[in-house]
């Protein structure tokens, strides 16, 4: 069996699953979020009643990330539903935005967005906070209410997105019928050169297949090259996993995944522990293909959506009028330190935003230091706008007064994973996909820029 066949077998009770077996699984983490949040609930009270109790108040994880920082009353209230649920069940694992827990949360806008406004157990986009929270563990089922929570199948997870009235029965049972997918296998070899990055690998092989070429199948990623991969390149490779239309992204356990786990499961007190799959020497794939590393290059996912691809150093006539670097995606530190690597020393040439993607972020940015400089004062001192609030922000457009939205039309640069038209706000609006170190040089010239010409010892490119 592949790897997602195995998990799905194992959570199901059987020995054997084969793609097309319609299956009952039992979750083992359900997540769910602001947006989606409030519905989920909602399914969960007409069907199960006013007064049911969920299944498991440790399974669940409630992550408020996506529209927060924001003066609109609504998504304000949002925040209030969550909390309101959490007390009344007693879940341990609400991550709220305030301190008090029988407080109300308002975006205090004369406040300004830049400084936090957000108390201590706030953790930020939800997928990379699941993550370092410790709620993440191999060989067990994540479901959450956002197509990205695919982004855990970097931890051997079988991590999938479903819908409000899913997650509702989740809530009340545990359970939830799914259709074993068939597997393609994505096969890493060689090992990334200066320049490239894991979002330029998810947007290479987006591009070869298409952004319905992997549509309700599992992605899985074996071979030599993974490692050379830290589990941040893991991550963001199977964040995009539903970029290509797939049910879910996967990889293997190795030495990197479990001391990330153990690391964060001990530092959070969260269930410890878990049993990986391993990959079969027998397998069966919807697909099957070989990528060399070392040949990618810096990849662009053009207008209008992510299978739209290009290589960077073939798009210098797009000129731009914004550059964003944040999101699940690409808001990790590591994301912000190649992102400052092209930065430093220069000024951007148009606007350009960062949101981490959690509080830890803010810190790690805050606190390392290059030089007599922190890296948050390298990107503040050459012209980026950057928030302390961690949260989804622009990527996926919001009201109006959030941080770094496009409100009219524009032409954007985003670290983010998703550019089909009004993503980022305005439906006139060109977002244009690329990783932390294209956005960066990006920035500095005000055009789609191969990031290489800004890297040391890399030769200006013939093609430029």
């Amino acid at each position: 069996m592949t790897l997602t066949e195995k998990i799905l077998a194992r959570a199901s009770g059987r020995t054997h699953a084969a793609p097309g077996d319609n299956i009952w699984v039992n979750a083992d983490v359900l997540l769910t979020h602001d947006v989606c949040g409030p519905g989920t609930i909602g399914v969960f009270k007409r069907e199960f009643g006013k007064d049911a109790k969920v299944w498991d108040k440790n399974r669940i994880v409630i992550i408020p990330d996506h529209y927060i920082f924001t003066a609109d009353s609504m998504s304000n209230r949002n925040v209030d539903i969550l909390r309101d649920f959490a007390r009344e069940q007693g879940l341990p694992y609400f991550y709220d935005v305030i301190d008090d827990p029988n407080g109300h949360w308002q975006f205090d806008k004369e406040k300004g967005q830049l400084k936090r406004q957000y108390g201590k157990n706030f953790a930020g986009v939800c997928h990379t906070a699941m993550a370092e929270k410790g709620h993440v563990r191999p060989g067990e089922i994540l479901f959450g209410t956002d197509s990205h929570t695919c982004m855990g199948g970097a931890f051997n997870m079988f991590a999938t997105g479903i819908g409000n009235t899913d997650a509702g029965f989740i809530l009340g049972t545990g359970k939830l019928l799914v259709k074993v997918p068939e597997s393609m296998r994505f096969f890493l070899e060689g090992a990334l050169q200066p320049g490239v990055m894991a979002k330029d690998v998810i947007l290479h092989i987006i591009g070869q297949i298409g952004f319905d070429g992997a549509t309700y199948r599992a992605m899985q990623y074996e071979g030599p090259g993974l490692s050379s991969l830290t589990i941040d390149d893991r991550m963001t490779i199977a964040n995009m996993a539903i970029e290509a239309g797939a049910k879910n992204g996967i990889f293997p356990a190795d030495a990197a995944t479990f001391a990330y786990v153990d690391a964060r499961t001990k530092a959070f007190g969260t269930k410890s522990t878990y049993d990986p799959v391993e990959i079969d020497a027998d397998q069966a794939f919807a697909y099957d293909a070989r990528i060399d590393l070392s040949t990618l290059e810096p990849t662009v996912a053009c207008h209008p959506n992510p299978g739209n691809r290009a290589l960077a150093k073939e798009l210098s006539r797009i000129e731009l009028d914004r550059a964003y670097v944040g999101s699940c995606t690409g808001g990790k530190t590591s994301d912000f330190l190649a992102f400052a690597e092209i930065i430093q020393g220069h000024t951007v040439k148009i606007d350009t935003f960062g949101v981490p993607a959690t509080p830890q972020v803010v810190d790690d940015l805050q606190t390392t230091l290059w030089g007599e400089k922190t890296v948050w004062e390298i990107l503040q001192d050459s012209g980026v706008q950057m928030t302390e609030n961690a949260s989804c922000a622009a990527c996926l457009g919001g009201p109006v007064d959030t941080f770094g939205r496009m409100n009219r039309p524009i032409t954007c640069i985003s670290a983010t994973n998703r550019n089909f038209p009004g993503r980022m706000g305005h439906k006139d609006s060109q977002v244009f996909l690329a990783s932390p170190y294209t956005v960066a040089a990006s920035a500095l010239t005000g055009r789609i820029t191969d990031p290489r010409e800004y890297l040391p010892s890399q030769p200006a490119l013939a093609a430029r």
